[in-house]
């Protein structure tokens, strides 16, 4: 799923700007924070679900001290010692693997919304 960005104003050629503050769906402007499940009718709970976590380069162990407050405090039964760092080609960053077992729609959006104001998160994929 893309999304894209628009702007009610037009610039003098006629074109629309870009705007980053809108999202726009295929059905319109999306509700909610850029965070949060745009399409929850496809999700199936409960749920094992996959992520890679990309850190900033040479924030290490920053990212999974600051991983760690996060998954501890929003998924308290989860494994710690399970998550799987791998550092890239080069070294210069690290992503982490962790696999989460959801059970509701907002653990999703609390997860992406932590994630998001993490300083240490280059990426979620």
């Amino acid at each position: 799923m893309s999304n894209d960005t628009k702007n009610k104003d037009q610039n003098p050629t006629g074109q629309r700007e870009v705007k980053v503050t809108e999202l726009v769906a295929n059905d319109g402007i999306l509700k909610g924070k850029k965070t949060d499940v745009q399409n929850p009718e496809l999700w199936e709970f409960p749920m094992d679900y996959p992520m890679s976590i990309i850190g900033h380069e040479g924030e290490h162990e920053s990212l999974l001290n600051e991983l760690k407050l996060i998954l501890g405090s929003q998924f308290p039964a989860f494994d710690l010692a399970s998550m799987q760092v791998k550092p890239s080609k080069t070294g210069r960053f690290h992503s982490v693997r962790v696999n989460l077992h959801l059970t509701a729609i907002e653990q999703v959006n609390e997860l992406y919304a932590a994630l998001e104001n993490a300083k240490t998160v280059r990426m979620v994929v």
